[in-house]
């Protein structure tokens, strides 16, 4: 223990000297914030089971995170920001008391400058923050919106109207420096886009496109270990088809390509329109698809619209509507994938219990339905506030699936049973619904106490989910709840 602790002192005392060097030359600043939570989820996938049932959950368990940002200032036109993340359950991993494993995650890191003799020109290379554009009243994208390693440069081209962002990046390199033969693999998955942000009086517009180059070799079965999700995020489950995922493999992703490389593309608008304020409109159009020249069955093409309004001319609340659309799966797989592709979504209107989004709460704070191949409506009361520090939000959302159910049974058949999950992914016969509210009181100006609920239900097809996982949702009443409530802090 003493050498445990000599070691802890002797690594904070260079931290400080190394700060302390620093800002002899630069100017240090430190932003973050933590959050610590319990959390109450009963009936996770409406089993209680992980989403292949095969393992059963523990619906209570307390969730801490922690991020640090530091930027090291040269002067106004250069930085580069370090970013540090710790995120656990009590009782595991960091949070052990008997065996702490070390679990610190670089969140971000990237050097960032203004162009000289450009004005207003701004270069960020590394770990940065990526988002595709989308209107703001459904948080984030459906394509890709997280961390990336990558090289972006916006530049306003006419002052105040039109802008520009174009960037590079790398999101996997499976082999790194060598491949695994002597034989060249494609092993790496880039992504190259382009953003054009239009801004007049009452009215705002953001045509967009990105092309990502995914490569046959690259391993596109990764996951967050943190993750409840478990594969949630797995590119071999949002980017390919059914049967271009049958054979991917953490050691060579060949999956059913025959064509060493394959494109994908995705072209969109987010549109935004204040001119009738209090009474504003919200929409978004996107269109993707990938590996059009493979294979017929290796195809995947989609679009994905949605619309919304608010009215925010009250006080105590601000009323909001929205709809969306994707396309499903028609009937068949042996013609590909009529879903559009993604990677990373992060998508969701009105903090919904359903969908990934913008819960405060992270962890553990939602079903995970894919807006991608369903549509649905929803409504929700926003900004509610009686009492002073007080706020609420409650949010109601109805889904159905636009899933051929006979295309989903035959790809957990014949190609892969994890492709699809019940509750996440739905068929034109099955429906989920879900019911949040949310209340946040500011105890001091940065700290919060955050409470977030949630109901569900779903109804869903034994002849496509098998009799053992739609038996056990109808032991359940086909119902998930969660009560959340922790600290949030900034500073």
């Amino acid at each position: 223990m003493r050498k445990r602790l000599g070691a802890l002192a002797l690594a904070a005392s260079m931290v400080v000297g190394l700060i302390g060097a620093a800002h002899a030359a630069t100017e240090v600043k430190m932003t973050g914030d933590a959050r610590v939570y319990g959390n109450f989820f009963e009936n996770r996938n409406y089993t209680g089971w992980n989403k292949t049932g095969t393992k059963t959950e523990d619906t209570f368990e307390i969730w801490e995170r922690f991020r640090l940002r530091t930027d090291f200032v040269a002067n106004e036109a250069v930085k580069f920001r370090f970013g540090v993340k710790v995120e656990d359950t009590w009782g595991y991993g960091t949070f052990t008391a008997a065996n702490p494993s070390a679990a610190v995650q670089v969140d971000l890191a990237y050097l960032q400058f203004k162009v000289p003799g450009c004005d207003g020109v701004e270069v960020t290379a590394g770990l940065q923050d990526v988002n595709l554009p989308q209107s703001g009243l459904f948080y984030n994208s459906p394509v890709w919106s997280d961390k990336m390693a990558a090289l972006t440069i916006k530049a306003p081209l006419i002052d105040k109207t039109l802008g520009v962002l174009v960037g590079f990046g790398r999101l996997i390199d499976t082999n790194r420096t060598f491949d695994t033969t002597t034989t060249q693999r494609a092993d790496e998955l880039d992504a190259y886009f382009l953003a054009l942000p239009v801004t007049l009086e009452g009215f705002k517009a953001t045509p967009w496109a990105m092309v990502s180059v995914a490569g046959r070799n690259a391993d596109y079965t990764w996951k967050d270990t943190t993750d409840v999700a478990e594969w949630g995020n797995n590119f071999a489950n949002t980017l390919v088809s059914a049967a271009s995922a049958r054979n991917m493999t953490t050691t060579g992703a060949t999956g059913y390509w025959k064509n060493s490389q394959n494109p994908y593309y995705w072209i969109g608008g987010a549109f935004e329109v204040t001119a009738l304020d209090p009474v504003k409109f919200y929409a978004d159009v996107i269109y993707g698809a990938g590996a059009q020249n493979d294979h017929k069955a290796a195809k995947r093409e989609g679009w994905m619209i949605d619309f919304g309004a608010e009215y925010t001319g009250l006080d105590v609340l601000t009323p909001q509507v929205f709809a969306f659309w994707s396309t499903g799966e028609d009937k068949s797989t042996r013609n590909g994938s009529e879903r559009m592709p993604y990677m990373r979504s992060q998508w969701g209107p009105g903090n919904s219990f359903l969908f990934d989004s913008s819960q405060e709460l992270g962890k553990g704070s939602n079903m995970y339905t894919d807006p991608v191949g369903n549509y649905g409506i929803g409504a929700s009361l926003n900004n509610i506030s009686f009492i002073e520090k007080l706020t609420n939000r409650l949010t109601f959302v109805y889904v159905r699936g636009n899933n051929n159910a006979r295309a989903i049974r035959d790809a957990r058949a014949y190609y892969n049973s994890s492709y699809f999950a019940m509750g996440k992914d739905l068929t034109t016969n099955e429906y989920v619904m879900a019911l949040n509210l949310d209340t946040k009181y500011m105890i001091y100006e940065n700290l919060a106490a955050v409470m977030e609920t949630g109901w569900a239900h779903g109804e869903f097809q034994e002849s496509v989910w098998g009799h053992r996982l739609v038996h056990q949702a109808d032991s359940n009443g086909n119902n998930a709840w969660k009560v959340a409530f922790g600290l949030t802090y900034k500073f």
